[in-house]
């Protein structure tokens, strides 16, 4: 598809989280060293790119509950010769349109989603002979959520937190090749041992960190430190405005509420005590904003204070906030504009400015936190 980018998607019908094509040995396009993967089956990759008619995904982070969310897309393939039925028997797709196989979506050679199918949702219209499936996918915080661990070999206390989540990871099996582990910040104690998802595990040494763990576009897991993220705030901003002097866009969005506010924050970390931080003025001046936080894997309950201060000093009071924009594609002349749409990700920097047909004008520099594409 070409709408105005170039728009690919592949379906890999092969098990295991790995995306890409094996190495095999002798292939002039799948034996390259440092490009393929390493394994024990050849490929089962097929690009349906022409028989897609509609691409919807959404990755992002939940501002009111303090987390990164599941990166979800839904894709419409159309399906004139019935290839998509997997009740027929001469599909070239027979016996493979099961759960959980790999799906890509790109632009212009840029990773826009990697995924899991989750979902295979057929219609046949009224009147319209052409049937089709809404194929509907989930990132690896998928398989994250259905592996359960107990207690985790090699941690110890006194572990930064890179370690940790990449032991939580080796115990549910996840390759290295699909890993950006930061060292981290903090150091942790000793696993609890208790029956979890792996992905609660990583999001208690997240929070505990707080740093950010996610999947990016390519598929890789994906954790960052606190250093990391405060480095990117403000750098090499990409600049939108209405008025000519950035990227043109539409449709903005903000809002300025108490939705964010956190005035009173109690943390407790496994075995220690509670911490407590609040700000007076702050509760006199919005009423009491609470949040609680229970088992933290964080060492020292001097550890668990810092957070609770970090929060009420970071999140005691309100300010306009910019919930969203539209990048429309198809505006002549929009070079600046595609580029932007295919590859800002979380944490980088934007500043935006909007001039109201009144004259009156906004304009924030904040961070990205949130991709949708349709």
């Amino acid at each position: 598809m070409s709408y105005p980018v170039v728009v690919g998607v592949t379906f890999d019908f092969s098990n295991g989280p790995i995306f890409g094509y094996p190495f095999t040995i002798g292939d002039p396009a799948h034996g390259v060293l440092g490009v393929n993967v390493l394994a024990d089956a050849a490929a089962d990759i097929v690009d349906i790119s022409d028989q897609v008619g509609k691409i919807s995904i959404r990755r992002g982070y939940n501002l009111l509950q303090e987390q990164f969310q599941s990166g979800t897309a839904t894709i419409r393939v159309y399906d004139p010769t019935g290839a998509w039925n997997p009740q027929n028997p001469a599909s070239p797709y027979f016996g493979k349109l099961i759960p959980l196989r790999k799906i890509r979506v790109s632009g212009d050679g840029v990773y826009l989603f990697s995924g899991y199918t989750i979902a295979y949702n057929y219609t046949y219209p009224k009147d319209q002979e052409i049937g089709f499936v809404d194929i509907e996918c989930a990132d690896a915080f998928r398989l994250l959520s259905m592996a359960n661990v107990t207690t985790v070999s090699g941690t110890s206390a006194g572990q930064t937190t890179g370690a940790r989540i990449d032991d939580i990871l080796d115990a549910v099996s996840w390759p290295t090749s699909m890993r950006s582990i930061d060292t981290g910040d903090s150091t942790v104690q000793a696993d609890p041992g208790s029956t979890r998802t792996s992905l609660n595990a990583i999001k208690n040494v997240e929070f505990s960190e707080q740093g950010a763990f996610y999947i990016a576009p390519s598929g890789n897991t994906e954790f960052r430190d606190r250093s990391y993220i405060i480095s990117k705030s403000g750098q090499n901003p990409t600049s939108f405005a209405n008025d000519g002097t950035g990227i043109s866009y539409t449709n903005v969005v903000f809002a300025f509420d108490d939705k964010l506010i956190i005035n009173q924050a109690s943390m407790t970390r496994t075995g220690g005590t509670l911490q407590y931080a609040y700000n007076d003025a702050s509760i006199i001046k919005y009423f009491p904003h609470s949040i609680n936080y229970s088992d933290l894997v964080v060492q020292t309950d001097a550890e668990a204070l810092n957070i609770a201060r970090t929060y009420v000093a970071t999140r005691q009071e309100t300010t306009i906030r910019i919930d969203a924009m539209t990048l429309d594609l198809n505006t002549p002349d929009y070079t600046a504009g595609i580029t932007a749409a295919l590859n800002l990700d979380f944490f980088d920097t934007v500043a935006i400015k909007n001039v109201a047909q009144d004259g009156t004008t906004i304009e924030k520099t904040l961070q990205c936190m949130g991709i949708q594409h349709d």
